[in-house]
């Protein structure tokens, strides 16, 4: 190993390198590319800066001065580039190494002032890199390692075309290294696109994860998901702790609960600007506050020191999630915690995102009162502050106090102090599964007692229903809902169950006619309806498509009788079918009777045809001998003296500028021609202009 890496990781406190860091300092894969998979927490990040060192360091172990950047490290987030800046910066400062970032909500203008002052190592994020390539503002030509940090979740944020250009623009004979905690098709597809002879590395364990990681999954109702939470905060009082929401909204809210009931809180969602989420990680690192209430955006690669309790408060999506979720704790050989809180409604799934995962969880309920009591009275009695040497003004202080009151007194007051400092814990109810659907009895069915039966004619022909029966039926005889009894709908009847001792005032409101809003006749059965099977109800269409009525009207439900008669009908006599036979115009001579020759009846034209002929009007060529034509008084489009050429198929009797020919007029067999719609009034009219 590099001496100046080797010291600083002495300095920092490393005596032995975990797996992934291991494997990836192998002298036999100096040079090489890597695509390495390890589970969050393995120490990914000193991993690959180890990994570079011999790339881009010289030989005695040192930078020269900075100019164009050597190494390029490409992270998600902001947060988790700031991270792997930090961890760089500890581990090539003895090197001599000038870092310099390129992270979104970030200014721009000091990004680039770094970037001009020169940089050994750039960690940035793929949206704002690219923003500094297309700019000009970074010159990648002395590029010789990158690394992607991270590489799944980047290409699951939708950075995969940003990643392929930047990649694209980096010199070729540089080294590539991807870092994912799993290995897709897509890392596989891009680690093939932009690697050559990529070395794998695989240091995940598909049978054991998170072996540092304790998982409890509790179960709540569903209106103590906020009280467990705060009793797990209680009864754990971890250093740090993460609590998970979905959404902004939810960690808003239970932001503000928190800090209400006195917690150290802070937040972090995407709703806050760069430098309040790095406000809110620094003051988690200081100790300044316990407690951070986040989204998933803090679900990758953040490392808060002393994070010993992941408080689910809203399931994530899919088990990967949870897995990076959980990460946060249990890292680098520290214990942790990652509890589930599964309310009654998401029980079901919380098993299987831990079935998913490959997880084995400890089911149970949150702490009650009391135990948060017991664990409270615990860590007092453990603390160390018991084992310290106390100072000559606290003991003379100390002996002030036996002098003034009894010892009993004294440690009383003391635990009540110490008790106020901390939030009271919350009542939890308590919880029991409901029995499963084989278990469950089947509900009991009161007895309406003795009734009688009225039959309605009126069924679901008639679209009858219970919502609009009920009241009409209450309304007429004068009674409660409570009175009536079953509501049979069948296809043409409706029959009616009312209590026997309310039938005498039920017939009395009736009155004799028996019959109820909208003229329904009402019926006294001697007895029970006898119930036939019932069919599947009819749609709409069934009534749209049924038989016509044989009197020739509408149908009885829904539907429109034909424009047209069908083609196969009787033809009209030969007295009529010879006035409809149209005439067909010989050449020059569209005025003359003699000349036009009759043919036989014209074939029937659909709609559309007719329509298409009807638009094709001749153009419009002027006068054609220069007398002014007589005016009608009317508006007329076609008073040149020209005749219009008659239409396929239609017949032809007066010269077509006469307004009063009706000889063109399409007159269906056996029945009368009706007016043309546009015409104007008496349906003789010229037509207007632009009118069909």
């Amino acid at each position: 190993m590099i001496p100046t890496l080797a010291d600083a990781l002495a300095k920092q406190g490393y005596t032995d390198l975990t797996p992934v860091q291991q494997a990836v300092t192998d002298p036999d894969l100096e040079g090489q590319d890597l695509l390495v998979s390890a589970q969050t927490g393995s120490g990914k990040t000193v991993g690959f800066g180890l990994a570079i060192g011999p790339t881009i360091l010289a030989e005695g172990g040192t930078f020269g001065p900075a100019g164009r950047p050597h190494a390029l490290i490409i992270a998600p987030t902001r947060e988790l580039a700031l991270q792997v800046k930090r961890e760089l910066q500890w581990l090539y400062a003895a090197a001599g190494a000038t870092l310099a970032s390129c992270v979104g909500g970030m200014d721009f203008r000091d990004e680039r002032r770094s970037l001009e002052r020169g940089a050994h190592i750039v960690v940035a994020t793929p949206g704002r890199l690219r923003d500094h390539i297309m700019r000009g503002t970074i010159d990648l030509s002395d590029i010789k390692a990158v690394v992607l940090d991270e590489a799944d979740e980047m290409l699951d944020l939708g950075f995969r075309e940003d990643l392929e250009f930047i990649l694209e623009q980096a010199p070729e004979e540089r080294r590539t290294l991807l870092f994912s905690a799993t290995v897709p098709p897509m890392i596989a597809t891009l680690a093939k696109s932009y690697q050559k002879d990529a070395v794998r590395i695989a240091t995940t364990s598909k049978e054991k994860q998170h072996a540092d990681i304790e998982y409890h999954a509790l179960s709540v109702a569903n209106h103590d998901i906020d009280a467990a939470v705060i009793n797990l905060l209680r009864f754990y009082d971890a250093p740090n702790a993460i609590v998970f929401c979905n959404t902004r909204a939810s960690v808003t809210r239970l932001t503000t609960r928190l800090s209400n009931r006195g917690f150290s809180v802070v937040a972090l969602s995407g709703e806050l600007t760069q430098s309040e989420r790095s406000n809110a990680l620094q003051a988690m690192r200081d100790g300044r506050a316990k407690v951070c209430v986040a989204t998933d955006v803090a679900a990758r690669g953040i490392d808060l020191p002393n994070l010993e309790l992941v408080v689910h408060a809203e399931l994530p999506t899919n088990a990967e999630t949870l897995l990076h979720r959980s990460g946060r704790t249990g890292r680098a050989g520290r214990k942790g915690v990652s509890a589930l809180i599964a309310p009654a409604k998401m029980k079901r799934r919380a098993e299987n995102l831990l079935k998913w995962g490959k997880l084995t969880a400890t089911w149970g309920t949150p702490p009650t009162a009391e135990q948060i009591k017991s664990k409270d009275e615990e860590r007092l009695l453990t603390d160390p502050v018991w084992a310290e040497e106390f100072t000559e003004d606290e003991t003379a202080f100390a002996q002030r106090l036996l002098a003034d009151h009894s010892p009993e007194k004294i440690a009383a007051a003391y635990l009540r102090l110490y008790a106020g400092k901390q939030s009271a814990p919350e009542h939890i109810s308590d919880y029991k599964d409901g029995p499963q659907s084989k278990e469950r009895k089947p509900r009991e069915t009161k007895s309406f007692g003795p009734s009688k039966w009225f039959s309605v004619d009126v069924g679901r022909e008639g679209k009858a229903e219970a919502r609009w029966l009920l009241p009409m039926i209450c309304k007429a005889g004068g009674i409660t809902k409570n009175e009536i009894g079953a509501i049979r709908i069948q296809p043409n009847e409706t029959f009616v169950e009312i209590a026997e001792p309310a039938v005498a005032g039920f017939l009395k409101s009736v009155g004799g006619a028996m019959t109820l809003e909208n003229q329904a006749k009402l019926t006294a059965l001697d007895g029970p309806p006898q119930l036939g099977a019932r069919g599947p109800r009819k749609t709409k269409r069934d009534y749209d498509n049924g038989p016509r009525r044989d009197d020739g009207g509408k149908p009885r439900h829904g539907g429109k009788p034909k424009k047209h008669a069908p083609r196969d009908q009787t033809p009209p006599p030969p007295s009529a079918q010879q006035d409809l036979a149209p005439v067909q115009p010989i050449d020059g001579a569209a005025d003359d009777p003699k000349a036009r020759k009759p043919r036989g009846k014209p074939a029937r034209k659909d709609h559309g045809e007719a329509l298409r002929e009807k638009r094709q009007k001749p153009p419009f060529k002027g006068k054609s001998d220069g007398k002014k034509p007589r005016s009608t008084g009317k508006s007329d489009f076609n008073s040149d003296t020209k005749p219009r050429k008659p239409r396929a198929g239609k017949p032809q009797g007066k010269p077509a500028n006469s307004a009063k020919d009706t000889s063109k007029r399409f007159t269906p067999p056996g029945g009368k021609s009706k007016p043309r719609k546009g015409l104007g009034k008496g349906g003789n009219a010229a037509p207007r202009r632009g009118k069909g």
